[in-house]
């Protein structure tokens, strides 16, 4: 979705970040974007390969703030979680349809 045209077509100063599916960004795009000041720089939570190899190029990308793929983390995470789960054993019981299914075809 975001490669070399996207990354030319923002701002100097804009940052780019990503919290969603590493495939989202052209990795290699985006390290060239960030070499060539393309852009001001990027976060990423997320990469097309996890964990990344130890000799990938992002780790060495200037303006790059890398984290270990910890987003969706929070104070009420499994508060949530907990919540989410008593719902959906509910409705199995009750024979109603879950929510928040892993759907194979998508990949999440």
């Amino acid at each position: 979705m975001i490669g070399e045209a996207e990354l030319r077509a923002m701002q100097r100063h804009a940052y780019l970040v990503n919290i969603a599916r590493g495939p989202i960004i052209d990795e290699t795009a985006l390290i060239r974007a960030l070499t060539e000041g393309w852009i001001a720089g990027a976060g990423l939570d997320v990469a097309v390969e996890e964990p990344l190899p130890a000799d990938s190029p992002l780790f060495t990308a200037p303006n790059l703030i890398l984290t270990p793929h910890i987003s969706g983390a929070s104070d009420r995470y499994n508060e949530r979680l907990a919540a989410l789960f008593a719902d959906n054993l509910r409705r199995y019981r009750t024979g109603q349809p879950l929510i928040n299914q892993y759907d194979p075809q998508k990949g999440y």
